[in-house]
């Protein structure tokens, strides 16, 4: 099976690189991903078609992938100019310009919302034809070939982990299936993720609720239980695609940003049971966007406002797990200070995880960490752990990925929580909610002992040292802004 997905992979990628029109992997897997989604889409409109005869698509006839991008080697399928400029002037608009109302489906809606942005890059409609027809040889009846195609969607998914965007990284399928066993989502509970991108940590949520599936209704609940909001056009696209293949027919997934709603007017209707989130780190908002939030907790860092927007948004006895970097744990400003006692306060902030530099490489050697709280009770106190790099390993990367079998120790302290001392230093240890408020409310406890070794490309090396500048000079601009206030007040 593997040899058949690389196969395909290569094969893709081949027929593109001969296309003069696609410059490098992004346009390649974004070429590739829409094709992708239609080929689903068609997929699931045929049994959409079984499942109810009154059934009529949004998609015109000529614009359906049945009716176009099929080849019966009769010669009469589309190739060359023709298909390119069918693709150009027919094709794209004829789906972007598709007419929706409040009474259209959510799985007709997404349509045209995903078409708003795609873009045909392709310029040889040689190539074009060979890589549609490679894209239609799947055969999605057959389950095993569903099975290899998921795997397919998943090897695009890990290609993306060399594209990066003002702080928004791909979570590795390993760390959202660690924590989404750790939260345990339950059949009947919302599972939410308010900056999903590609929809891994809902995909986990939803691999959780399957073995609890027995009835109609049972079907019901789990189809209906993942809420989404993506801002960024691309990963809105992947993570429909990728809800789609997981049989959510009508996926709930916002194309939008969640910061522009004040968080104090969210109803009950609008919270949720479970939480799992990687909010993009990183990021500066604007004032408009700030003042969404409660003054005293206002904060320009996008992470600082996703940390308050979920403390909003989920329910009394609610459960939430979110990976946030060093910044927000150790930093002492005043903010952050603030949103952190918020959080102690309101909610019970029981396990921070520290993981392994570069679980994010290569977008980022920033530290991360997982928080997993709930709103049961104020926090009494906070375990922290510290998970080393596996044993054998010096860095993480595409041949040698994170997995989730490397969190097996990890699991076996969760499970017996105890405080562990390695070369004189903790690994683990419970530190009181009134020690942390004395500590300025900063969590710097369990720290790696020592620099980890991590083994980067020139290119990789030059992001890194980007990314360090940009954090530098934010720094900088925020040490600027608050003297210029002082002097203002004067």
């Amino acid at each position: 099976m593997a040899s058949n997905i690389t196969s395909f992979i290569k094969n893709v990628q081949d027929i593109m690189r001969y296309d003069p029109g696609v410059n490098g992997d992004a346009q390649r897997i974004e070429q590739l991903s829409w094709l992708l989604f239609l080929k689903v889409y068609d997929s699931r409109e045929e049994a959409w078609e079984i499942d109810d005869d009154d059934y009529e698509s949004i998609i015109p006839d000529e614009l359906q992938w049945r009716n176009w991008a099929v080849d019966n080697q009769d010669g009469k399928a589309l190739t060359g100019d023709e298909f390119t400029n069918f693709m150009n002037s027919q094709l794209i608009p004829g789906l972007k310009n598709l007419t929706i109302n409040i009474n259209t489906p959510v799985k007709q809606a997404i349509v045209p919302e995903i078409f708003a942005d795609v873009n045909n890059y392709m310029k040889d409609g040689v190539q074009l034809r060979k890589l549609v027809n490679r894209v239609d040889s799947l055969d999605l009846t057959d389950n095993n070939t569903t099975h290899d195609f998921n795997n397919i969607y998943e090897t695009i998914l890990k290609d993306l982990q060399s594209q990066r965007s003002s702080g928004e990284f791909y979570t590795p399928r390993a760390l959202t299936d660690f924590v989404s066993m750790q939260i345990k989502p339950q059949l009947g509970e919302s599972i939410a993720d308010m900056a999903c991108g590609t929809g891994g940590f809902l995909i986990s949520g939803l691999n959780q609720l399957s073995s609890q599936v027995d009835t109609v209704e049972d079907q019901q609940e789990y189809v209906s239980s993942v809420h989404g909001v993506e801002k960024k056009a691309f990963p809105y696209l992947l993570a429909i695609t990728n809800l789609l293949l997981h049989g959510i027919d009508e996926p709930d997934i916002i194309h939008g940003n969640s910061l522009t709603k004040n968080v104090t007017e969210y109803s009950e209707d609008e919270k949720y049971n479970v939480i799992m989130m990687n909010p993009p780190f990183g990021g500066v908002e604007q004032e408009s966007v700030q003042n969404n939030f409660p003054s005293d907790l206002k904060s320009s860092e996008t992470a600082d406002l996703f940390m308050i927007l979920i403390m909003y948004r989920l329910k009394s006895d609610g459960r939430a797990a979110v990976i946030l970097p060093d910044g927000f744990l150790f930093s002492t400003d005043p903010s952050k200070q603030r949103i952190k006692e918020k959080l102690l306060n309101e909610c019970n902030l029981h396990t921070i995880v520290r993981l392994p530099n570069d679980v994010f490489q290569p977008y980022t050697g920033i530290h991360t960490n997982i928080l997993f709280f709930d709103k049961s009770h104020p926090t009494e106190n906070t375990w922290f752990y510290r998970m080393d790099m596996p044993e054998g390993y010096k860095h993480f990367s595409k041949t040698r990925p994170l997995e989730l079998k490397h969190f097996d120790k990890l699991i076996d302290w969760l499970n017996n929580k105890k405080e562990i001392i390695q070369d004189d230093q903790p690994k683990a240890i419970k530190i009181s909610k009134d020690e942390i408020a004395k500590n300025n409310y900063s969590l710097d406890y369990a720290g790696f002992t020592e620099k980890e070794e991590v083994i980067l490309s020139p290119k990789e090396e030059i992001q890194n040292f980007k990314d360090q500048n940009d954090e530098l000079n934010k720094k900088i601009n925020q040490q600027l802004e608050e003297i210029e206030k002082e002097l203002g007040d004067k």
